[in-house]
């Protein structure tokens, strides 16, 4: 059942983001609203364009959630093989559990350790520089 509902959803969601499904549903409205006068813009009539885009936004919204759930999870595991396997530390995989204020607190303690990484390439290069710009030292006898 859950393979199928995949295979479902996939296709749904393929299609959905079609331009030709744009194109097509944007025909929809425009006969829709042509047909108006045809039927006295009564109740019934609105009722008919109501009724079907409230149908096709409630189901595409668990379709679209169930792909961005499936996305989401794999983009995740990738990740999480890419620190596995490189020089990332290990502690990173899995916090996508953690609470938001949880993730906050080690996204603001990356960003410190980047800035403080940065600054300290940024004095090495500047050492580097200051000991270029006065070349090799002479001794005279």
């Amino acid at each position: 059942m859950e393979k199928l509902f995949t295979k479902i959803a996939n296709w749904v969601a393929h299609i959905a983001g079609l331009p030709l499904t744009f194109a097509v549903c944007c025909l929809i409205i425009v006969v829709w609203a042509v047909s108006g006068p045809f039927f006295g813009f009564s109740d019934t009539w609105q009722l008919v364009i109501n009724t079907g885009t409230t149908i096709i936004t409630f189901l595409m919204v668990f379709l679209i959630q169930n792909t961005q759930n499936r996305d989401g999870a794999a983009i995740q595991a990738k990740l999480d093989e890419l620190i596995r396997v490189g020089k990332g530390h290990n502690h990173f995989i899995g916090i996508e559990h953690l609470t938001e204020t949880e993730v906050e607190e080690i996204r603001a303690k990356c960003e410190r350790a980047a800035k403080r990484h940065d600054e300290q390439i940024a004095a090495a290069a500047a050492k580097k520089a200051v000991a270029q710009k006065r070349g090799p030292k002479t001794h005279a006898a």
